[in-house]
């Protein structure tokens, strides 16, 4: 199974280092969250996975299927098999969901061979009520402009449409939980789990304990001062929510402070399991 690797990353965005020597692997068929304070890098990580051009690389190296993610455009890591639900999706009027879904589907077929026609309508009607059937949808929500309009929970909704539409090996959600009630939290949640799949990869990126009730993750890591600090299980998760991060912001100082004083036996962000026993 392929797995993203990333090596000592570092990124700037606007002349300033936002992440600083950021390590970390995500195992295909696993949740990975990642949680920290406001300001550490989570979304700028999000954005750097995905090559958005205002997120400058100075360092470091990330790894999937054999390829150099970094030597790679936008589009070229998506057919790779990456995928980004944006915390604030953008609406486009006078495009419907089916029209913006079928056309990136045709987008990647035509990358892959210049001679596909693209999938036929009643086939891609077939393939998108199948989806929406899965998550619990209105058929209706085809036919709606994207995003224009939308709840907050529904545009979160239609980002997990898109994920099943397009069927990433790697997906991140990039503070999904951002401006939804308890209920829209729950309905997004259960169509997050309803994609849970071997040959898939999450990393969820959020905040607070609470989406994590819903989309149980197998390994946490706590995000402070540019880099991985702390790596667990499920039980993690908890410990933040009781605790705060203020402890987080001492052990990131500590870190700091130590770097390049030799190798750490618990190097931070390698995928730690918890321990036996722990939920998971």
């Amino acid at each position: 199974m392929s797995e993203l690797v990333i090596k000592n990353l570092h990124v700037s965005i606007a002349g300033k280092e936002v992440l600083k020597g950021l390590d970390l692997t995500v195992e295909q068929g696993k949740i990975h969250a990642i949680m920290g304070p406001n300001g550490t890098g989570k979304s700028t990580l999000a954005y750097t996975l995905m090559g958005h051009p205002h997120y400058k690389v100075t360092d470091g190296e990330i790894w999937f299927k054999g390829e150099n993610v970094l030597e790679l455009e936008a589009d070229e890591r998506s057919r790779l098999g990456l995928f980004l639900a944006f915390q604030y999706p953008v609406a486009i009027p006078g495009v419907t969901v089916a029209n913006f879904l079928r056309s990136a589907l045709n987008s990647r077929r035509r990358a892959e061979n210049p001679d596909d026609k693209g999938i036929s309508i009643p086939e891609f009607r077939k393939m998108l009520k199948e989806k929406m059937d899965l998550l619990k949808m209105d058929h209706n929500f085809a036919g709606r402009y994207l995003n224009d309009g939308f709840s907050g929970g529904e545009k979160k909704r239609a980002e997990i449409l898109q994920m099943a539409t397009l069927k990433p090996e790697i997906a991140i959600l990039d503070e999904t939980d951002s401006g939804l009630d308890i209920d829209a939290l729950k309905i997004v949640a259960d169509g997050v789990n309803r994609l849970r799949s071997p040959d898939r990869a999450m990393i969820v990126i959020t905040h607070y304990q609470r989406l994590l009730d819903y989309i149980v993750p197998d390994y946490v890591h706590v995000l402070a001062h540019g880099r991985i600090v702390r790596s667990g299980g499920r039980e993690l998760a908890l410990e933040l929510e009781e605790r705060g991060y203020g402890w987080v912001k001492e052990l990131a100082a500590e870190q700091n402070g130590s770097a390049g004083k030799g190798p750490d036996a618990a190097r931070p962000g390698a995928a730690q399991p918890a321990e036996k026993g722990a939920a998971v």
